[in-house]
């Protein structure tokens, strides 16, 4: 029987560690402007939530100026609080934003989650519910990117007393998973429904047997170059900022590490395009008062008519569904003049 000794040289294999991601969080962070706290928000059970909280410090308010209601970002899946270096000046120039990984990414603790769909999704929730205690926040403004903006409905439909306003970017896990997966007899309306890019349908491939980003830890060395082949959008959607692979590197040391948020992922979709649990099939249960906003890419590849549909079913309640244009999935990045404007005025509409 080997010992754990046996496999001391396990690690080495993948050259990353939580001082490398540190490290190149610290180059993106550096960007930031306005005044940024960054630290780790301890929840009652001991999970670390890595967060941020940004104010302006060039406009000082008078002191009988109530309060605004700060914005809190949540990120999609694989990604961190680094990806919102493009929002986070802009945004936090009239009220603080607070950005935080989510609980088994990132930087935040990468706690054991369960195979259960519902108990993965709770456990999401409630680590947002307990942060939100922990700050001290009595009331946001909360925009979720993708996963983040699965979760953040959910959130919003469990704690709706603490939500002034659901913007969802390019939401994940909307739509119910069609019943055949040929879709051409059922005419040219469903030919959108789901058409991912390149780098979607070589992971989709091997998620029913390992979890999602399972291919860059176990290409150990080669990690770094797959992220770099299959993701290199994501060095241009940033390379006015960074000349190099910060970014791709970023995005590498968030992923390489021990999968956590990863396997609640998994566990909660039956494959990257489609949720176990719909939320087109929950969107009723947030209150007629809360005005949602959706946004999506004009060019993505999640499908904004899931957007339409949740407005059709919340009936008279404030639903608002836009396309920005010359936008993909990630719509913060490839278009962050018109997203930060766009999300101001949604914040400016709340006080």
């Amino acid at each position: 029987m080997r010992s754990s000794s046996d496999f001391s040289w396990w690690p080495s294999w993948r050259p990353t560690s939580m001082s490398l991601l540190k490290a190149a969080e610290s180059k993106i962070l550096a960007r930031i402007q306005n005044n940024l706290w960054a630290r780790f928000v301890k929840l009652p059970n001991q999970d670390r939530i890595w967060t941020l909280t940004l104010t302006n410090k060039t406009v000082h308010k008078p002191a009988e100026e109530p309060p605004k209601t700060p914005l809190v970002m949540v990120h999609g899946f694989g990604g961190g609080v680094g990806l919102w270096v493009r929002n986070l000046d802009g945004l936090s120039r009239s009220r603080p934003v607070h950005a935080f990984d989510l609980l088994g990414f990132g930087r935040s603790s990468r706690p054991h989650f369960p195979s259960d769909a519902a108990k993965a999704e709770e456990q999401f929730v409630d680590s947002i519910e307990r942060w939100r205690q922990s700050v001290g926040l009595e009331s946001m403004i909360l925009l979720g990117h993708s996963l983040g903006g699965y979760l953040a409905t959910s959130y919003a439909i469990q704690y709706p007393s603490r939500v002034s306003h659901l913007i969802l970017v390019d939401p994940w896990g909307f739509p119910e998973r069609p019943k055949a997966e040929n879709q051409e007899s059922q005419g040219t309306e469903a030919v959108k429904t789901f058409r991912p890019p390149r780098w979607v349908k070589v992971i989709a491939g091997i998620v029913s047997f390992f979890n999602p980003l399972a291919v860059i830890r176990a290409a150990g060395p080669w990690g770094p170059g797959l992220v770099n082949r299959f993701r290199p959008d994501f060095r241009r959607k940033f390379e006015d900022l960074f000349d190099d692979d910060t970014m791709t590197q970023y995005i590498y040391h968030c992923n390489a590490q021990t999968p956590s948020g990863e396997v609640g992922f998994r566990a909660m979709s039956e494959s990257l395009g489609w949720a176990k649990r719909p939320m087109l099939q929950r969107v009723h249960l947030l209150p007629p008062s809360m005005p949602v906003t959706m946004l999506y890419g004009a060019v993505s590849w999640v499908d904004s008519s899931s957007g339409d549909k949740a407005a059709e079913i919340r009936g008279k309640a404030h639903t608002r569904v836009m396309l920005i244009d010359d936008a993909s999935h990630h719509v913060y990045a490839d278009q962050p003049e018109t997203f930060n404007k766009v999300v101001e005025n949604i914040c400016n509409s709340v006080d």
